[in-house]
């Protein structure tokens, strides 16, 4: 293992899309991260098309970097065989609620008892001391409590999700960044501790810390919502022959950008002479550039907004964000021999470093195929793995070849 988590151990408790999330960053960095699933598995792997069963597209690009093991932690082996497994853990991060880690006889007393040094990391839906604890959480849920779907009805339309899971990746970023924080300060002090990651607060926090806005102030100042991203004309700009994306945002972007639209009047328009009076009149300001917009082809205006120094950048499908040139160069996307799902385009590791460099340790696991090597690593033998095979605590599904 290679990255700046080396020699750190996560057992990774989660499943669906936030834990996975945490948990592969902390693979990608390093860390010996040992997925413990059910005997039928994170239910993603069965999400989308796939070559083998339980490899689909979902479950492989949030579990790279990961081991997997079956346990089934309602038999007490299975529950035994965690808690020994525990004990040479730096880190357990789980995300289903803590009734139901208390029902499993795994609350953080009952770990921390095992080892004192754990971090114990839930990320779930609320937290624990409100009335909305022990509630179920997915991200459409979060996302409708957090206010999005309503932000997107202010713009002239009906109440929608975003059309991705950014609650679950948010939160799961948060969990990422919590547990690298709680490692540090367990260096330091020696201690470990439990911790909580709240998907309603994380991004209700996320969502105010934009659009609280007047509502800041006692008494407020004005109305919650920062304007300029609720007006509706905040879109791609429609151009001759598609769309382009384009953001005029400080002065001297729009000063350039009114005379290569031929209004070099509005120059001196006080609607638009500041940051603050620019905001205020914001809806009249992006009308004025998408009527611009519809007069040149996207290729014209990437062209001339690139060569002006305004921020602008093409509308990508998903189709045409994988074959992106830049990140073709860059080497973001490669395509590499998965030992039973053949050939799959995989990402790198976004971030750069000039040591200690990430990497993608282990291409995404199939079901239960670590379990006799970590089981074997914290002392089983062989027969008593065969044992615990047999009475379906767990399951060996060894692939030749494989990592």
């Amino acid at each position: 293992m290679s990255g700046p988590l080396a020699g750190v151990r996560v057992i990774d408790m989660t499943a669906v899309i936030l834990g996975p999330v945490a948990t592969q960053i902390l693979g990608d960095f390093g860390a010996d991260v040992i997925k413990v699933e059910p005997p039928k598995g994170d239910v993603v792997r069965w999400n989308g098309p796939s070559r083998s069963p339980g490899m689909g597209p979902v479950f492989m690009h949030l579990n790279r970097s990961k081991r997997s093991v079956v346990l089934d932690l309602k038999q007490k082996a299975g529950r035994d065989a965690l808690l020994k497994l525990l004990k040479t853990a730096d880190v357990l991060m789980y995300n289903i609620r803590p009734k139901s880690m208390a029902r499993l006889g795994l609350t953080y007393e009952v770990v921390a008892q095992a080892n004192p040094r754990i971090i114990y990391c839930g990320a779930y839906g609320y937290g624990e001391n409100g009335p909305y604890a022990g509630k179920p959480a997915y991200d459409d849920l979060i996302q409708g409590a957090a206010a999005l779907p309503a932000l997107e009805a202010k713009l002239g339309g009906e109440p929608r999700y975003l059309p991705t899971a950014i609650a679950d990746r948010t939160v799961g970023l948060t969990a990422a960044y919590t547990v690298m924080a709680a490692l540090f300060h367990r260096e330091r002090t020696g201690r470990g501790q439990s911790v909580e990651i709240p998907m309603f607060e994380v991004m209700a926090e996320s969502t105010l810390s934009t659009h609280m806005y007047g509502l800041t102030f006692e008494p407020p100042l004005g109305p919650a919502g920062y304007h300029r991203l609720l007006t509706p004309e905040r879109r791609p700009y429609k151009t001759k022959d598609g769309y382009v994306c384009a953001l005029p945002y400080v002065d001297r972007h729009w000063l350039s950008f009114f005379d290569i639209i031929d209004r070099p009047d509005l120059k001196a328009d006080p609607r638009f002479s500041n940051m603050s009076t620019r905001t205020k009149n914001i809806q009249e300001l992006y009308r004025i550039v998408v009527e611009a917009m519809l007069r040149k082809t996207t290729a014209e205006w990437m062209e001339i907004l690139d060569k002006a120094d305004i921020p602008v950048m093409p509308m990508h499908s998903l189709e045409s964000l994988v074959e992106d040139p830049h990140l073709n160069q860059t080497g973001f996307f490669s395509v590499v021999d998965h030992p039973t799902e053949g050939r799959i385009r995989s990402m790198a590791v976004a971030t750069k470093w000039s040591d200690s460099v990430p990497e993608v340790t282990r291409l995404a696991p199939r079901l239960g195929q670590h379990s006799a090597e970590v089981l074997t690593e914290i002392g089983y033998t062989k027969e008593e793995i065969a044992d615990l095979v047999s009475s379906g605590v767990t399951a060996d599904a060894r692939v030749d070849g494989a990592q």
